[in-house]
């Protein structure tokens, strides 16, 4: 029997770099509309491009529950399977978990491969992994998500072979069982708590310098400010979590030090499995003393996406630490909202009125930055600065720094 588990050893590359055309699925439930529904699968038309997929079509159901057997019911798969005849189409992305039996029934009428939000984001993150710890961390995720699947994906895994959402354990042989999956899970964790214990050490010998943590909604510009105030090259990239590892740089403001890291972005639906797998390279996030919230701005469903990290900063439980909103690419927001008629003043109580009613409603200080341009730059470096010499005031309030 045949061990391909490891992550990493012969696709650590990524996908393969044929295209692969998708249809993407998503449904309106009761108290969701439908401009929300199509805003998800304008994210998930992201993700799929990231993962190398292009999206050919979309589909929006409107059920006040999802069908047990095939999820959007069988007059919307007929419609789809109508739809792809005389189509090239690849697979098909649903916007959310799928069952082991819905992915069977499903995938045995529209004779292509199903992809759900879940697999296709944690495909993302195997392409993206770098180091053994964020390998094993994902390794571990996809094991823990197909556990409970395993009956209805045997069936279409002697079929399908590579590609999108086939990364990795995707790809066992059939007779592998549960009891070898869960064997393997304890193999993973146990790695992890070293790989965890070493970055302990790390950490403790860092010294008593104050910590930073840059997060936020994933392609929000986080890695590019990385870049600017360490300058540093971290790799930025205009992709769906371009970061997985996170990095810490030493930085200097005038006299004043500290450490800033760079985390994995957040997003929507986040696999719960992926956050209880990177909950050690989120510990760099729970050890920071100032969280840097980076925004985008331009995005039209920014405030959305500031409550998705917030909740997900909740059950990390770091969501009361000083926290500055940076809200960045105000160029690209302008240049959206902005009519040309609009004279400098009106442009500037526009700006002046979005800025207080975002503090006001996330209870936060703010700043409106763009990274690429660097404008305002020079306001952000001072108001870090001022947080950071608060931080150590508090921990050394009888000491006088002198750096």
């Amino acid at each position: 029997m045949s061990d391909n588990w490891q992550i990493g050893k012969e696709k650590k590359k990524g996908l393969e770099k044929k295209v692969e055309n998708a249809i993407l699925v998503g449904v309106v439930r009761d108290g969701q509309t439908t401009a929300e529904v199509e805003e998800y699968l304008a994210e998930l038309e992201f993700l799929a491009n990231t993962a190398g997929a292009q999206a050919i079509q979309t589909f929006i159901q409107k059920m006040n529950h999802p069908d047990s057997r095939t999820y959007i019911g069988s007059g919307k798969l007929e419609e789809i399977k109508t739809y792809m005849e005389d189509r090239e189409i690849d697979l098909v992305i649903f916007d959310d978990d799928l069952t082991g039996k819905q992915t069977n029934i499903i995938e045995e009428e529209l004779k292509v491969k199903i992809v759900d939000r879940s697999s296709l984001i944690l495909d993302i993150f195997a392409s993206r992994a770098q180091t053994a710890q964020a390998q094993t961390q994902v390794e571990l995720a996809q094991l823990q998500y197909l556990l409970p699947r395993l009956r209805g994906l045997w069936t279409h895994l002697e079929r399908q072979r590579g590609g999108i959402g086939m990364r990795g354990p995707g790809e066992m042989e059939i007779e592998t069982d549960r009891r070898i999956i869960r064997d393997k899970i304890a193999k993973l964790k146990e790695r992890l708590e070293k790989i965890d214990k070493q970055n302990q050490t790390q950490r403790k010998n860092r010294g008593d310098l104050v910590r930073v943590s840059l997060v936020g909604y994933t392609n929000v510009g986080k890695s590019t400010l990385m870049n600017m105030l360490s300058k540093s090259e971290v790799f930025a990239e205009n992709k769906l979590f371009a970061t997985l590892d996170t990095t810490v740089r030493k930085v200097v403001l005038d006299t004043v030090p500290f450490l800033l890291s760079d985390t994995v972005g957040f997003i929507r639906k986040l696999p719960h499995h992926l956050i209880e797998s990177f909950k050690s390279t989120l510990d760099e996030v729970r050890e920071s003393d100032i969280l840097l919230h980076v925004v985008d701005i331009s995005h039209p469903q920014h405030e959305d996406q500031i409550n998705t990290v917030n909740s997900t900063l909740k059950s990390l439980e770091v969501i009361n630490k000083p926290t500055l909103l940076i809200f960045n690419k105000i160029d690209l927001y302008r240049t959206n909202e902005f009519d040309d008629l609009l004279t400098e003043e009106e442009r500037s109580q526009i700006e002046s009125g979005l800025k207080e009613n975002l503090e006001h409603n996330f209870d936060a200080e703010s700043i409106l930055i763009s990274a690429v341009t660097k404008e305002n730059i020079e306001g952000l470096r001072a108001k870090l600065k001022q947080m950071i010499e608060k931080e150590y005031a508090i921990r050394y309030p009888y000491i006088t720094k002198k750096w």
